[in-house]
């Protein structure tokens, strides 16, 4: 497609002048270097785009940013980006959700099953900044590929564990699974950036998180059921390799699925602000004064610190319930379930002030029930995520939402504290489920708050720095609360949880909705976008070619 440029260029590159010696058309487009680290120009983000402006002429761009048009493509790569993400989340949760099984399987401590989990936290912090590096430098699709691959191999080479002593080999083929996750856990609000337009764009990031939790509530449910408490090693074992076989069978498919469908990205850009993005991009960009600006801004550093207690509580729950719910709901209610020998309470420690040492023989068989209130809880995170999605689409009150909501899940997590030794199994389903329609339905908001806070930074940068801090905290929330739990019960380990949470919340209330990307879409009205073949010229808008540099 071929756009005039209505103001012609004389010989030397200079635009044409009116009969004022003004220029046909005054430049708008300003970014001052010391504040957004982009070069400053005076051009359209048309001329911009060419090759010899400021932007690479890189497939990691768009062909003609002076289109607006969002493609149909779109669903199929979030969707199938969601896939892989519900199988890596799986594998995270896979252990956690019977502790106790493999616990008795490889003979080792609660605490090495639970590192098991946290090799996911500890793995993204160092490799964060060279993965968000590799994101800017080759584009989504390197990153998926390469996500979705490490993904399929950690899940096969699990497959050479299937033996008491080889634990060393599932610890190695999670921490394959764990650098996948580096791949995997920064894309949602790039992806919805890239491909979605500006009144889709929460939508979609919700989308794509909803895979990771989806695949959690998976995690939760699936392997209880898969893997049954039996005392015989080598049916244990097969049960434990039917699982594998079966995650390893997804991972490929979805592997196979990206190298086919998952694109970089469409012909042409799906919002205003997402082709100022491209044109103010500079392939000299650094990123280490990309972080220094991103810490210089008060209110998102405000967030990094709010989502990693939000997040890092989730991490310590999720990983810790199948301990907490056992320890309340012992099995003799269902004494077919019993498996553990008086010879095995010693790996568990302390159960905890209040209940006598010999009960915990009985405490086992409940990872079922542990892996059904772990799934109340995402499932109704999922749905959360999802309404907010859709609420941040249709209101843009990003600070106001994330406040209530932040506010709900500390409710929610005192009642669910409160109610946990009831001896009513039903109550702890309802709370819970209260708990994760707001605490996982949090994670979304805060990816989609962050990039509002960010723009024109990278979306990767944003969201990965995000989840960093979710990782530290997950894993000193983790450690902190299993210990607690050990020594002094779970009602502690939950009050915990509970003050750092109250905390997340004040601070959140201090975060100034500085929502720069919807600024930069206001300024540009923009029309309601049609959908349709990327190769089609009509029902498409043009980016005008002044700016103002305010929302800067």
């Amino acid at each position: 497609m071929v756009n005039e440029d209505p103001n012609p260029q004389e010989p030397g590159g200079t635009p044409a002048q009116e009969p004022g010696g003004t220029p046909a058309q005054e430049p708008a487009l300003r970014a001052d270097r010391s504040a957004s680290g982009h070069p400053s120009s005076s051009a359209p983000p048309s001329t911009l785009a060419q090759p010899s402006g400021l932007v690479h002429s890189s497939s990691l761009y768009p062909e003609d940013l002076s289109v607006i048009k969002v493609s149909k493509r779109r669903w199929a790569v979030v969707l199938l980006f969601s896939c892989y993400s519900m199988c890596n989340a799986f594998q995270w949760i896979q252990y956690g959700s019977i502790n106790n099984i493999f616990m008795k399987f490889y003979g080792v401590s609660a605490f090495a099953i639970d590192w098991l989990s946290m090799c996911y936290m500890l793995t993204y912090i160092p490799l964060l900044v060279p993965v968000a590096w590799l994101l800017e430098k080759f584009g989504l699709r390197t990153i998926a590929l390469t996500g979705s691959a490490l993904n399929c191999l950690g899940a096969w080479v699990k497959l050479g564990s299937l033996k008491p002593h080889l634990f060393p080999v599932t610890v190695l083929g999670q921490v394959i699974c764990s650098v996948a996750q580096v791949f995997i856990l920064g894309m949602p609000s790039r992806i919805a950036s890239v491909w979605f337009g500006a009144n889709e764009v929460s939508t979609a990031c919700a989308i794509a998180v909803f895979g990771n939790q989806l695949g959690i509530a998976i995690g939760f449910l699936v392997p209880p059921v898969l893997v049954p408490n039996i005392e015989d090693q080598d049916k244990l074992a097969y049960h434990i390799s039917i699982m594998f076989y079966i995650i390893g069978g997804v991972a490929t498919l979805l592997f196979i699925l990206v190298i086919i469908v998952f694109k970089e990205k469409p012909k042409h850009p799906p919002s205003r602000a997402q082709s100022l993005s491209y044109a103010l991009a500079s392939p000299d960009a650094s990123y280490l004064s990309s972080i220094v600006r991103l810490f210089k801004n008060l209110n998102f550093v405000l967030l990094v610190i709010t989502y990693g207690l939000n997040a890092g509580a989730f991490y310590a729950l999720s990983t810790l319930l199948n301990r907490m719910v056992i320890i309340h709901y012992p099995v003799r209610e269902f004494p077919e379930h019993a498996g553990f020998v008086q010879s095995e309470i010693s790996s568990w420690g302390s159960v905890g002030p209040g209940v006598p040492q010999y009960q915990a023989v009985w405490m086992v068989g409940e990872e079922v029930n542990a892996g059904r209130i772990g799934l109340t809880i995402v499932i109704a995170g999922m749905l959360g995520a999802v309404i907010s999605g859709i609420w941040l689409d249709r209101s843009k009150t990003y600070k106001e939402t994330t406040l209530v909501v932040y506010i709900m899940t500390v409710i929610g997590m005192v009642v669910y504290t409160l109610t946990l030794d009831l001896k009513r199994l039903w109550v702890v389903f309802i709370t819970a489920g209260t708990m994760g329609f707001f605490m996982t339905g949090y994670l979304p908001l805060g990816f989609e708050f962050a990039v509002e806070l960010t723009y024109p930074e990278s979306e990767g940068m944003s969201s990965g720095l995000l989840n960093v801090s979710a990782q530290v905290f997950g894993i000193i929330f983790t450690v902190s609360q299993g210990q607690i739990i050990d020594n002094y019960g779970t009602l502690p380990g939950n009050i915990f949880l509970c003050v750092f949470l109250t905390l997340g919340a004040v601070l959140t209330a201090f975060i100034r909705a500085d929502l720069r990307r919807q600024r930069a879409n206001k300024e540009m009205p923009e029309n309601k976008l049609q959908e349709g073949e990327e190769e089609e010229e009509s029902s498409t808008n043009k980016v005008p070619s002044a700016v103002s540099e305010e929302h800067l």
